[in-house]
């Protein structure tokens, strides 16, 4: 008996799920028209996760890891959709039995931003200005660079946040900038938080396409949507995440790039918040590679994010990971 996928050629649908957000629908339109673009029919079919519907808590409360993807992995397995979109940084880093992110599209831009009603950067904010981000992450470095602002938590999708600091509840938001600019609203963006100063989360900016790992038309398919040096950074990016048992959740920052001299160079954070102070700890990895073997890189970014999860934990990211995770809500 051959399956919906197995047995298809171009003129069966790739059926591709996407959460029901504008962002989402928005990522996931560029990945079907790139499909269209390559000969194949698709149909979208939109699936509300756990992480949508519930907006008036943080994200750790409703249960953490994976509260954006799972309805969707649970489509994919039950063969209701054949390919997933993911912002890869909602994905968790253990891979789900049966499926596997087979693409990795070129990234849009992995920093954070800063967005503001008036030009600004977050060093000349004023004091007491009151900044809108929820993330662990982001309230932890903001809180390091700026112990004298407010920082205010906020959920729900990106127009509803702009809105919000519109209608003036807020000075300034932290945003992903990929998200902006995906939205067509990079004109929004006040100042862009880079690193070594504000690290970005693992895979941000990234999107992961998620295929059955036995669907073998659907390797074929997304393979063209691949980009090579965007899949090995996030590779490692992941690979590290993993080596410090950090969900994507957990106050850890990391960006991998390709550098001008063709090493793969990532770059890692380890914040932990205490109430009364921000401890952070960043650490630096290289390897050489020729970017024209990119796909035939084996494991060597994954040994690339493992050795920068070394360094960070040998400079002591270990009992604040651990003081972390006993402290976290548990759903």
């Amino acid at each position: 008996m051959h399956t919906h996928s197995e047995s298809a050629g171009h003129d069966v649908p790739i059926r591709v799920g996407t959460r029901a957000s504008l962002l989402a629908r928005t990522q996931t339109g560029w990945v079907v028209e790139h499909l269209r673009s390559h000969g194949h029919a698709v149909e979208i079919v939109t699936i509300s996760t756990q992480g949508d519907r519930r907006d008036d808590v943080p994200i750790a409360a409703i249960g953490g890891d994976g509260v954006f993807v799972r309805e969707l992995e649970r489509a994919l397995l039950e063969r209701r959709i054949d390919a997933a979109v993911h912002s890869l940084k909602d994905l968790p880093t253990e891979e789900t039995p049966g499926l596997t992110v087979a693409c990795v599209p070129v990234r849009a831009m992995p920093f954070d931003v800063l967005v503001a009603r008036e030009a600004c950067t977050l060093e000349s904010l004023p004091p007491g200005a009151v900044v809108g981000t929820s993330s662990v992450r982001r309230v932890a470095q903001v809180k390091s660079l700026r112990s004298d602002v407010v920082v205010r938590a906020i959920r729900g999708n990106v127009d509803t946040r702009l809105r919000r600091l519109d209608a003036g509840e807020y000075d300034c938001l932290i945003l992903a900038g990929a998200g902006l600019e995906r939205l067509g609203l990079a004109s929004r963006i006040t100042h862009v938080l880079r690193p070594d100063a504000f690290w970005p989360a693992v895979s941000q900016g990234a999107l992961g396409i998620q295929i059955r790992a036995d669907d073998h038309r659907m390797h074929r398919a997304v393979e063209p949507l691949d980009d090579p040096a965007t899949h090995q950074a996030v590779r490692a990016e992941r690979s590290c995440l993993a080596a410090l048992a950090g969900g994507c959740l957990a106050p850890i920052g990391a960006w991998g790039h390709f550098a001008d001299d063709g090493q793969l160079e990532i770059g890692g954070c380890v914040l932990e918040d205490t109430g009364d102070e921000v401890t952070r700890i960043v650490a630096t990895a290289r390897a050489a590679v020729a970017n024209d073997h990119l796909r035939a890189l084996s494991g060597m970014p994954e040994t690339l994010g493992k050795q920068l999860a070394g360094m960070l934990l040998a400079r002591g990211a270990e009992p604040m990971l651990a003081r972390m995770r006993e402290r976290a809500p548990h759903a």
